[in-house]
């Protein structure tokens, strides 16, 4: 496939902005890229996607979301809301343990396809569904192969459930990491969930420990995301929770550590000695009213900081914008947010997902995989390879996505899915949703 005729953002510092770019696609990585007419007349017999004028870049990542979510929009909470731990215990709690497999299958359906059709051709999901935890990354996993979409995957480890299902959590997480590094198409990885420190005992973590021995896979931890938990971990265990994740050996490489909101400069310290990424996910925060992520602080530290959703939201271009001025409203500094969530998305996600997947993803350069879109934006205002960040953050939201290309293979065009009937899905999605609610 050739895709071309449209203004090229790559985001690689082996290829820059082009007025009129094309790429070339071989399989499922780019092989070319290069002048529109000179790579079709180079490569007649390739199928030509025509962007007209449009934006031509790199799907987007999302580096942490819920697909359990799915059934909660418009959903009223069965309980008080007035802080993080009733947010919890009165919402997505209650919703998670009504799942059954034919619900984590329609979320997957739903959440993958609105992703797709913002953009976003990446997502590394946290998942929970504490009274159906045998088989559901495997569901998950079912429906992303269909819908094409690359992702990755953990169950949420806890001890909220009781015994039984904390260590059916463990062993849902360990099965699937290993069927994913076997099954290696890199298409879909697997991490070892976990909840939070303030839901997991010193017994459970030494059971997660012993199952991960010999298991060459990273962890996906919530952390501080409210002040409870730091409460918690002091009262439980006299250590800050970074501290007792560092104690535990959770932390390192492959590791992604979700929000980070009231970490100490410590601890901030030890995340970056051990390489271990954060995520943060500002628009969430602000809605469970958390506080705002000490995102300049851990950049200026060296931290590897990406973006994610927590399913807030499926638009990324959506996240940025709220990142941007989260963090000069919260410092007040209008001098900060900007080149911050630009490093987030554009450079940070793509780094933490070459800890996972074997070609680069989030750019647009020779032997990458082939995750592509093609956005309905035409400026009114000059763009170039110095300001098309810019364009993206105040043009662009994810409604704007025309094409979206995977693996380099066509999975939506023209605003339509083609790789699943969605008509169908969303109709059954709705009936079940409203039979979940009644029920909670």
């Amino acid at each position: 496939m050739i895709i071309g005729n449209g203004r090229l953002i790559t985001n690689s510092d082996k290829v820059g902005f082009m007025d009129n770019g094309a790429v070339l696609i071989k399989g499922n990585v780019v092989e070319e890229i290069g002048d529109f007419e000179t790579l079709k007349k180079a490569n007649p017999n390739e199928e030509v996607l025509d962007a007209n004028g449009q934006l031509i870049m790199p799907g987007m990542i999302c580096a942490h979301s819920h697909i359990y979510s799915a059934y909660a929009r418009g959903m009223a909470p069965s309980g008080a809301t007035d802080n993080f731990f009733n947010i919890l215990e009165n919402l997505w709690w209650k919703l998670d343990r009504s799942l059954g497999l034919e619900d984590i299958k329609l979320n997957a359906y739903t959440t993958y396809a609105e992703s797709i059709k913002s953009g976003v051709t990446t997502l590394i999901d946290h998942h929970a569904s504490g009274h159906c935890i045998p088989g559901s990354l495997f569901a998950l996993e079912e429906v992303a192969k269909k819908i094409g979409v690359r992702t990755s995957l953990c169950f949420e480890t806890t001890d909220r459930d009781g015994k039984e299902a904390t260590k059916a959590g463990i062993k849902e997480n360990v099965d699937f990491i290993k069927h994913t590094l076997k099954d290696n198409d890199d298409m879909v990885k697997g991490l070892f969930g976990m909840h939070a420190s303030f839901t997991i005992s010193d017994e459970t973590m030494s059971l997660i420990k012993e199952a991960m021995e010999g298991v060459d896979a990273g962890y996906h931890v919530h952390v501080t995301e409210g002040i409870e938990d730091q409460y918690d971990s002091l009262k439980k265990y006299g250590r800050k929770v970074g501290e007792r994740l560092y104690d535990w050996g959770i932390l390192g490489d492959k590791t992604l550590a979700i929000h980070c909101i009231h970490l100490s400069q410590g601890e901030m310290d030890i995340i970056k000695a051990t390489d271990t990424s954060v995520v943060t996910n500002p628009e969430s925060n602000m809605n469970n009213a958390v506080g705002a992520p000490p995102v300049v602080q851990m950049l200026k530290k060296g931290i590897r900081v990406g973006l994610g959703s927590d399913a807030y939201t499926q638009d990324m271009f959506e996240s940025m914008k709220v990142s941007n001025i989260l963090q000069s409203h919260h410092l007040a500094d209008p001098t900060v947010g900007f080149m911050e969530t630009k490093a987030l998305q554009f450079e940070n996600n793509p780094k933490i997902c070459a800890k996972y997947w074997d070609k680069p993803l989030g750019k647009i350069e020779k032997g990458a995989y082939a995750d592509i879109i093609v956005v309905d934006y035409k400026p009114h205002t000059p763009m170039s390879d110095a300001n098309w960040f810019g364009h993206l953050l105040f043009g662009v939201n994810g409604g704007m996505v025309k094409h979206t290309v995977i693996n380099g293979k066509l999975v939506m065009k023209d605003r339509i899915i083609l790789t699943a009937d969605m008509d169908k899905i969303n109709a059954d999605s709705t009936q079940r949703a409203s039979e979940i609610w009644k029920n909670m």
